[in-house]
């Protein structure tokens, strides 16, 4: 089993919802993200959305774009993030890594490349964003000859059929958007993410990640009662945002919001 199918089964057993904090590697500074990655499992992260800068990441809310921005301004790279993780794993060989990320770095490196280098990196899946399961077959043969997840998103509006093609494209899990529009936008309305989960568990048993919107610990709590994971990004960006030009403090902030996500978490 993939590392993330390990940590998912370990939870189930547990009866625990997994938490999926992202960051945008890179961001505020190249030499911060390691330390932050390590920050985040300390405080209960069970799997680690690495964020790839991009120029347009047109799913991503300005908050994120920003980040993206700050990352970019130290020309940082797919190749750099892949150091990132490998650094990661030198004293951490457990906690899953996704990168998530756009499609165009990646073929601009070549897919049989990027999927060997992530796996030797310590890189357990990848989310690519305008990589639709329809036009990305030669990716994902790429990924699973590597042993790496592909890791889908499905929208409120995919309907029966897609969320079939979405299943048989994905491993992992699936991240379900929890609303309508970009990353950190709207407000959630959780009698909708749970109809819509329960629609996707119709055609899959993979676990159900849900993202988009998650911004505190009351609604963390709230949609670890209905999915498999909880995903938190913007919510942890603004923070990195908000002390970028006070680096030492990142981490403590990180820590304190997750923290609080877990133990509300755990207490349902």
């Amino acid at each position: 089993m993939s590392r993330i199918a390990t940590r998912f089964a370990a939870l189930k057993t547990e009866g625990r919802t997994a938490l999926i904090p992202f960051i945008t590697a890179g961001d505020p500074h190249p030499d911060l993200t390691v330390g932050l990655m390590h920050d985040l499992v300390e405080a209960g992260a069970d799997l680690i959305e690495l964020g790839v800068p991009f120029s347009d990441p047109m799913a991503d809310g300005p908050v994120i774009q920003r980040a993206s921005e700050r990352a970019l301004a130290h020309h940082v790279s797919l190749g750099d993030v892949m150091d990132m993780v490998k650094v990661f794993r030198q004293t951490d060989e457990q906690t899953p890594v996704i990168l998530m990320g756009y499609l165009n770095p990646i073929e601009v490196m070549g897919y049989e490349s990027f999927a060997r280098r992530a796996a030797e990196a310590g890189v357990d899946g990848a989310l690519t964003v305008d990589a639709p399961p329809e036009e990305s077959h030669d990716l994902v043969q790429a990924l699973r000859g590597q042993g790496l997840d592909s890791i889908y998103l499905a929208a409120p509006t995919s309907h029966r059929q897609r969320l079939e093609m979405i299943a048989g494209a994905a491993s992992g899990f699936i991240y379900y958007v929890s609303l309508k529009g970009v990353t950190g936008s709207a407000n959630l309305v959780l009698s909708e993410v749970e109809k819509k989960l329960a629609g996707i568990r119709a055609v899959t048993d993979m676990p159900l990640g849900v993202g988009f919107g998650i911004k505190d610990a009351q609604m963390a709590a709230a949609m670890a009662k209905i999915a498999d994971a909880v995903v938190v990004g913007s919510a942890l960006v603004s923070r990195v945002e908000a002390n970028a030009s006070k680096p030492d403090k990142i981490g403590a902030e990180l820590k304190q919001l997750l923290q609080e996500m877990r133990a509300a978490m755990d207490a349902v």
